[in-house]
């Protein structure tokens, strides 16, 4: 997969350089003559098919719109559970990797015979390597009663395990298309990523056989939600949330964690760093041991230094942030979301398969959407884009719910005085209002 890749990144350089000088790689360019147009592209915080609501009356302005999310093939089976929980799921973006996220959590409080976090945190990396494959709640718990070490693979984790830093060495990511106001899963398609070589080869603490007889002065396992039940991500809660309800259900219909039953104790993080605050010092007075967030990167950049302080575990199922992986965490924070290093290459390639000329790109401002803008405008220079044929802007997201929308006014028109031909936009829920302006600013968006 990586030399085939490598091939592509190749010959999408070289087309890159024939359109600057002859624009005449690919199809899809408008006709001479006319106003300019610009495709709209997107990434996980807004592929997803409760985005347009966020458009309200304008929702068919995302109609052609696409993008990339990490996300493997679901099988049906487990799309099936997941709406046993929520009947009314319509997305499944990090749905697997909540799921994944609870699951290890809980296996490796198993196989370290305790609730304390330190020696939880410890057997993390190790349930996904190096040990005897399984591939369920119930028959991995079975192992890891046993003092059996274990190598976990299931949804989202199916090609390799973690690396040395607690987060997957590979990723699966898919190209997502809005064929009016839904994504079409006829056109989706699917691309992995990552070195199976980079998954860690280091020997966890050996396994503690679970005791036979009763546990009646063990204390039971407690896991806290720090997920996105409001706020500008809020939109990507529902699947989310059906992930880590479907794993305590199997998990405790396999017999629970070290011999009882597992706790979960809902939290929001509020897509605001106050929210996320709170719920963590919530959490950790309620004997919280794994804090399964938080939604965003930037939320869990600004919560982590208390969860590290507590002594607990920040498990995230969807942070993306690059740096996030050499952050300063005592060994303490994991993710089963791959970081955003991989996703820029992916979201490159599939803006340069439309030929796109003068590209910009439109971040939120925070370490989630200005770090993946750099990523992806590097991939984009390396494919042969020059500078002077990419824009790179920013706008503030609201603080809280309370507060105005995002007003990208400025930025629309110098969208359309730049003549762009394609703009990329990082965001969650809020950054409907770009669209909005754009459409509102003059730019003719493509279908």
């Amino acid at each position: 997969m990586l030399v085939s890749r490598r091939s592509r990144v190749a010959s999408l350089a070289a087309c890159a350089t024939i359109l600057l000088a002859t624009s005449a790689c690919g199809n899809d360019k408008a006709e001479e003559g006319s106003a300019q147009q610009v495709r709209l592209y997107g990434t996980d915080g807004n592929m997803l098919n409760s985005y347009p609501a966020e458009l309200k009356e304008r929702a068919n302005l995302v109609d052609g719109m696409k993008g990339t999310t990490p996300l493997t093939p679901l099988p049906e089976d487990f799309k099936s559970r997941l709406r046993s929980v929520d009947p009314a799921l319509t997305d499944y973006l990090y749905a697997a990797e909540t799921y994944d996220a609870v699951v290890i959590g809980v296996l490796a409080a198993q196989l370290a015979g305790s609730t304390d976090p330190a020696a939880i945190a410890k057997q993390i990396v190790g349930v996904t390597n190096n040990g005897q494959r399984c591939e369920n709640p119930a028959s991995c718990l079975a192992l890891a009663r046993a003092g059996q070490d274990i190598e976990y693979r299931s949804v989202s984790l199916t090609r390799a395990g973690f690396t040395d830093e607690g987060e997957p060495a590979t990723a699966s990511y898919a190209t997502l298309t809005f064929d009016g106001q839904q994504i079409n899963d006829g056109k989706t398609e699917f691309v992995g990523a990552g070195n199976e070589s980079a998954a860690s080869t280091k020997a966890p603490p050996k396994a503690r056989k679970q005791p036979s007889g009763d546990n009646d002065d063990q204390e039971p396992l407690v896991l806290g939600g720090l997920l996105p039940k409001t706020g500008d991500l809020a939109i990507a809660y529902p699947p989310m949330a059906a992930g880590a309800t479907l794993a305590i259900r199997e998990i405790n219909a396999a017999g629970g964690a070290l011999g009882k039953p597992v706790t979960w104790l809902d939290g929001d993080d509020g897509t605001s760093p106050a929210v996320a605050k709170a719920t963590v010092a919530k959490h950790v007075t309620d004997g919280v041991s794994v804090i399964i967030g938080a939604g965003g990167s930037g939320i869990s950049r600004e919560v982590l230094p208390d969860v590290v302080k507590a002594g607990k575990i920040l498990f995230s199922p969807s942070n993306t942030d690059s740096g996030l992986t050499q952050v300063e965490d005592k060994g303490l924070y994991f993710r089963t979301a791959p970081p955003d290093s991989l996703q820029g290459r992916a979201l490159a390639d599939v803006i340069l398969r439309d030929g796109s000329q003068k590209i910009v790109i439109v971040a939120r401002k925070d370490s989630y959407g200005e770090g993946l803008q750099a990523t992806v405008r590097d991939e984009l220079q390396k494919a042969g884009i020059a500078d002077d044929r990419l824009k790179l802007l920013t706008y503030e997201p609201p603080a809280d719910a309370k507060a105005p929308p995002v007003d990208f006014t400025d930025g629309a028109k110098e969208i359309k005085d730049f003549g762009a031909d394609a703009v990329l936009i990082i965001g969650f829920g809020e950054s409907a209002q770009v669209i909005r302006a754009l459409a509102d600013g003059g730019v003719q968006i493509r279908h």
